[in-house]
Protein backbone atom coordinates (compact mmCIF):
# COMPACT_ATOMS: atom_id res chain seq x y z
CA UNK A 1 0.00 0.00 0.00
CA UNK A 2 1.34 3.20 -1.07
CA UNK A 3 1.11 5.81 1.87
CA UNK A 4 1.50 9.57 1.17
CA UNK A 5 1.53 12.27 4.08
CA UNK A 6 -1.03 14.67 4.35
CA UNK A 7 -0.46 17.87 2.57
CA UNK A 8 2.80 15.65 0.81
CA UNK A 9 0.59 16.20 -2.38
CA UNK A 10 -2.78 17.83 -3.54
CA UNK A 11 -4.99 15.32 -4.94
CA UNK A 12 -5.91 14.88 -8.57
CA UNK A 13 -3.05 16.76 -9.25
CA UNK A 14 -1.35 13.57 -11.50
CA UNK A 15 -3.12 12.83 -14.61
CA UNK A 16 -5.04 9.80 -13.56
CA UNK A 17 -8.32 10.01 -14.52
CA UNK A 18 -10.21 10.11 -10.52
CA UNK A 19 -13.58 9.55 -9.46
CA UNK A 20 -14.79 10.85 -5.49
CA UNK A 21 -16.90 8.80 -4.70
CA UNK A 22 -19.49 10.20 -1.28
CA UNK A 23 -19.84 7.52 1.31
CA UNK A 24 -23.69 7.56 0.84
CA UNK A 25 -23.13 6.93 -3.18
CA UNK A 26 -24.70 4.35 -4.73
CA UNK A 27 -22.07 1.92 -6.38
CA UNK A 28 -24.77 -0.23 -8.39
CA UNK A 29 -25.85 2.92 -9.87
CA UNK A 30 -22.46 4.42 -10.39
CA UNK A 31 -21.51 0.92 -12.17
CA UNK A 32 -24.83 1.09 -14.52
CA UNK A 33 -24.56 4.49 -15.59
CA UNK A 34 -20.65 3.78 -17.00
CA UNK A 35 -18.74 6.58 -14.14
CA UNK A 36 -16.65 3.83 -13.24
CA UNK A 37 -15.56 2.93 -17.02
CA UNK A 38 -11.99 4.59 -18.11
CA UNK A 39 -11.19 5.74 -13.80
CA UNK A 40 -7.64 4.92 -12.98
CA UNK A 41 -8.39 6.07 -9.52
CA UNK A 42 -11.28 6.24 -7.09
CA UNK A 43 -10.69 8.03 -4.00
CA UNK A 44 -13.05 7.48 -0.77
CA UNK A 45 -13.49 9.93 1.76
CA UNK A 46 -13.15 8.94 5.74
CA UNK A 47 -14.74 12.34 7.02
CA UNK A 48 -14.19 10.59 10.55
CA UNK A 49 -12.55 7.45 11.66
CA UNK A 50 -15.50 6.47 13.15
CA UNK A 51 -17.12 5.86 9.69
CA UNK A 52 -16.74 2.58 7.66
CA UNK A 53 -18.63 2.90 5.08
CA UNK A 54 -15.58 3.04 2.88
CA UNK A 55 -14.59 -0.22 3.66
CA UNK A 56 -17.35 -1.77 2.07
CA UNK A 57 -17.10 0.95 -0.98
CA UNK A 58 -14.07 -0.29 -1.48
CA UNK A 59 -14.63 -4.01 -1.38
CA UNK A 60 -17.56 -4.07 -3.35
CA UNK A 61 -15.50 -1.88 -6.02
CA UNK A 62 -12.57 -4.89 -6.04
CA UNK A 63 -14.48 -7.89 -5.85
CA UNK A 64 -18.44 -6.93 -7.21
CA UNK A 65 -17.34 -4.09 -9.90
CA UNK A 66 -13.56 -6.12 -10.30
CA UNK A 67 -12.07 -2.32 -10.33
CA UNK A 68 -8.10 -2.85 -10.66
CA UNK A 69 -6.77 0.64 -10.68
CA UNK A 70 -5.53 3.03 -7.35
CA UNK A 71 -8.51 2.86 -4.89
CA UNK A 72 -7.45 5.92 -2.05
CA UNK A 73 -8.34 6.40 1.22
CA UNK A 74 -8.67 10.69 2.39
CA UNK A 75 -9.97 12.22 5.37
CA UNK A 76 -9.23 10.98 8.81
CA UNK A 77 -6.97 8.11 8.05
CA UNK A 78 -5.14 7.07 11.00
CA UNK A 79 -2.27 4.37 11.05
CA UNK A 80 -4.13 1.34 13.06
CA UNK A 81 -6.48 1.22 10.24
CA UNK A 82 -4.22 0.88 7.40
CA UNK A 83 -3.74 -2.56 7.43
CA UNK A 84 -7.54 -3.14 7.39
CA UNK A 85 -8.56 -0.75 4.62
CA UNK A 86 -5.17 -2.75 2.31
CA UNK A 87 -7.33 -5.88 3.23
CA UNK A 88 -10.55 -4.67 2.59
CA UNK A 89 -9.10 -3.16 -1.26
CA UNK A 90 -7.05 -0.15 -0.68
CA UNK A 91 -4.16 0.69 -2.63
CA UNK A 92 -2.99 4.11 -1.14
CA UNK A 93 -4.04 6.45 1.68
CA UNK A 94 -3.30 9.81 2.23
CA UNK A 95 -2.40 10.24 5.83
CA UNK A 96 -4.61 12.53 8.94
CA UNK A 97 -2.43 15.67 9.17
CA UNK A 98 0.29 14.89 12.14
CA UNK A 99 0.48 11.39 11.49
CA UNK A 100 4.11 9.98 10.59
CA UNK A 101 4.38 8.28 7.74
CA UNK A 102 7.25 5.97 9.18
CA UNK A 103 4.74 4.41 11.74
CA UNK A 104 2.33 4.33 9.22
CA UNK A 105 4.89 1.63 7.20
CA UNK A 106 5.85 -0.03 9.93
CA UNK A 107 1.96 -1.36 10.81
CA UNK A 108 2.49 -3.55 8.03
CA UNK A 109 5.52 -5.27 9.43
CA UNK A 110 3.91 -6.47 12.47
CA UNK A 111 1.56 -8.70 11.13
CA UNK A 112 2.52 -12.23 8.72
CA UNK A 113 -0.47 -13.31 7.97
CA UNK A 114 -3.83 -13.76 8.87
CA UNK A 115 -6.55 -16.68 9.08
CA UNK A 116 -9.40 -15.09 7.76
CA UNK A 117 -9.28 -14.26 3.36
CA UNK A 118 -9.20 -10.96 2.47
CA UNK A 119 -9.46 -8.97 -1.12
CA UNK A 120 -5.64 -9.62 -1.53
CA UNK A 121 -5.98 -13.28 -0.65
CA UNK A 122 -9.41 -14.61 -0.47
CA UNK A 123 -8.33 -18.43 0.79
CA UNK A 124 -8.49 -18.50 4.73
CA UNK A 125 -4.94 -19.80 5.83
CA UNK A 126 -5.75 -23.37 6.29
CA UNK A 127 -6.70 -23.73 2.54
CA UNK A 128 -3.27 -21.38 1.34
CA UNK A 129 -1.77 -23.91 3.79
CA UNK A 130 -3.07 -27.40 2.16
CA UNK A 131 -2.47 -26.35 -1.52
Amino acid sequence: MKIIAAGALSLGADDLKTLQIANDADLAALAAEGALEGVQRIELQFPKFTDGRAYSQALLLRRRYRFAGDIRATGDVLIDQLVHMHRSGFSSAVLAPGVDPAAAERQFARYAAFYQGDVLEPRPLFAREAA
